[in-house]
């Protein structure tokens, strides 16, 4: 259940049919990220976590591209991805919210689809909880709606934020080892190519960025809005990383369970084999999860 990033190789243009690819942000209008658009059909935003450039979700948007018009989020700072412009805003996820749900308006994409993997996750339950008619089903990766309470069930956005200012601070410097980067990654995803490019993509992000990023996801709480959320929900999680310090799928899953108790429409499964990255190490599972989701709770077309 950790916030972090994703990783993905291969063009997703190249499986051929239907889909087709191009640009439809203006990064002027929204410099807190980019948008790639691929496929027809009723749309489907993706999010990608911490670190992560939209190509993570290749492989996700090779399998929906024929069914979905997948519009793939890429933030600014992340993964290579050039930073905004000027200071790193503080807080910097409010604006990246706002400018999500301001593209959805402008794109006039109705109700889409949400997929979102760690920070793209709780970006997703932020545009329901802020905007509950913006969006349609939502599909979340190992995400949790308020992360500084996964070590200590009893914190608060408040009591949270010593810390959480303390570990900004350090990611700031943007120092850490290769070695102790890839070692981050591979308790991520099992993957040894994808570890690399985990690896790759979190070396190449703006440190500023992804501390203020990480930060805010500490000092935010979703929880007591997730009442307002309309839509069906699917949460995937994930334990298995953490069994050698004595997880168990039963007690992972209670804290998911503890996290999204408010959330309306709800139904959290938990992989039994998959790290972080979810949709790397336990693809077929995850496709079978969203393609029963999203066939359970269709949307229209644009």
């Amino acid at each position: 259940m950790l916030l972090m990033g994703a990783a993905g190789p291969a063009a997703v243009a190249a499986a051929g049919g239907p889909a087709f690819a191009r640009r439809a942000d203006d990064p002027a209008a929204h410099p807190a990220f980019t948008v790639r658009v691929v496929g027809q059909g009723p749309p489907m935003l993706l999010i990608p976590g911490l670190t992560c450039p939209g190509a993570v979700w290749d492989e996700t948007v090779a399998h929906y591209q024929r069914q979905y018009q997948c519009h793939v989020v890429s933030l600014a700072g992340f993964g290579g991805a050039a930073p905004a412009a000027g200071a790193v805003a503080d807080p910097l996820l409010p604006a990246v919210r706002d400018q999500l749900l301001a593209y959805l308006k402008t794109q006039k994409l109705r109700q889409p689809v949400v997929v979102g993997h760690s920070l793209g996750g709780f970006l997703a339950l932020w545009l329901s909880t802020t905007q509950p008619e913006a969006v349609g089903p939502l599909v979340i990766l190992d995400s949790l709606p308020f992360l500084g309470a996964v070590q200590n069930p009893a914190a608060t956005a408040e009591t949270a934020r010593p810390g959480a200012a303390a570990l900004r601070a350090q990611m700031r410097t943007g120092a850490l080892p290769p070695a102790a980067r890839r070692q981050l990654a591979a308790g991520m995803v099992t993957d040894s190519a994808r570890v690399t490019q985990v690896a790759r993509w979190g070396a190449a992000s703006d440190p500023a960025t992804v501390a203020q990023a990480m930060y805010d996801l500490y000092t935010t709480d979703l929880r007591p809005d997730l009442g307002r959320v309309r839509q069906p929900v699917l949460v995937l999680g994930t334990w298995a990383a953490y069994q050698p310090y004595g997880a168990t799928k039963e007690s992972t899953r209670a804290i998911f369970a503890q996290q999204y108790a408010k959330l309306p429409q709800q139904d959290i499964e938990m992989s039994e084999a998959g790290r972080h990255f979810v949709m790397y190490d336990d693809t077929a599972w995850f496709l079978a999860q969203t393609d029963a989701f999203l066939k359970a709770h269709p949307v229209a077309k644009k």
